[in-house]
């Protein structure tokens, strides 16, 4: 286990312990969206923005991740689904451990959505993953979910705690979820957690000052860094804007 700890210290900045991810993984879900028609042009002008990593699917890595500059970390996801299936929750593996590492992965991600008729199938391959990645020595991002059929509420604060307590009771060595923006359950929900957790952007805020609002405030809630994809690629100027996020959540 000793190089799933190594590895996944190194995703965090050595002098304010918190890292920044941009996740990248849109394409199988949404198609084709503004921001993310060409990666391989985005790519090499990531590398002075204190990104600590990007998270693609397998296809973007096999054909445009030696565009990745060599400081930005590659987290390949394991996950997919179109918003066109029924139902649209539904997540499945269509990449092996094995496919990510020969790929070049730092770390590998898997999305759990819980509250739903599907959700025994997907802990299943939630805990697969992680025991076969950690006979690899990579590290587990988990992104966890309320959505679905039982689902009122996902951003409902108890959901959400509960949605952290499991991805560290079931093993993941990160794990994304959404801010509930009930800054004091949320804190004794980190608090209570054994693994970094990070927080994830949400649908596209109406203004850009409004989205750095929200990360400010859980940025006092414990959280060790963010997750963040449309808040930030589409922006008009998506690369000042993540400058903008990365001084916000390192300073």
């Amino acid at each position: 286990m000793l190089g799933v700890f190594r590895r996944r210290e190194q995703f965090f900045d050595i002098s304010s312990k918190r890292t920044v991810l941009l996740p990248l993984d849109h394409g199988v879900t949404e198609g084709v969206l503004n921001g993310l028609e060409r990666l391989d042009k985005l790519f090499p002008l990531l590398g002075d923005l204190g990104l600590n990593g990007v998270i693609v699917h397998k296809g973007i890595a096999k054909e445009w991740g030696t565009f990745l500059p060599l400081n930005v970390k590659l987290i390949v996801h394991l996950s997919a689904g179109s918003k066109h299936g029924l139902p649209p929750y539904n997540k499945t593996i269509v990449c092996s451990v094995a496919e990510a590492l020969r790929l070049g992965a730092d770390a590998v991600s898997v999305h759990i959505n819980i509250g739903n008729d599907l959700e025994d199938k997907m802990l299943q391959d939630f805990g697969l993953i992680v025991d076969e990645a950690h006979q690899f020595g990579l590290p587990v991002l988990a992104m966890i979910y309320a959505r679905g059929g039982q689902i009122v509420n996902e951003f409902d604060p108890s959901l959400i705690a509960h949605c952290i307590r499991l991805g560290a009771e079931l093993g993941a060595d990160l794990i994304k979820v959404p801010y509930s923006g009930d800054k004091k359950s949320f804190t004794k929900a980190v608090d209570s957690c054994p693994v970094p957790v990070l927080i994830a952007g949400g649908p596209k805020k109406s203004t850009f000052k409004d989205f750095l609002a929200m990360v400010k405030q859980a940025l006092d809630t414990g959280i060790r860094g963010v997750s963040i994809g449309r808040n930030v690629f589409q922006q008009k100027n998506c690369l000042e804007a993540l400058k903008k996020l990365v001084k916000i959540v390192k300073s």
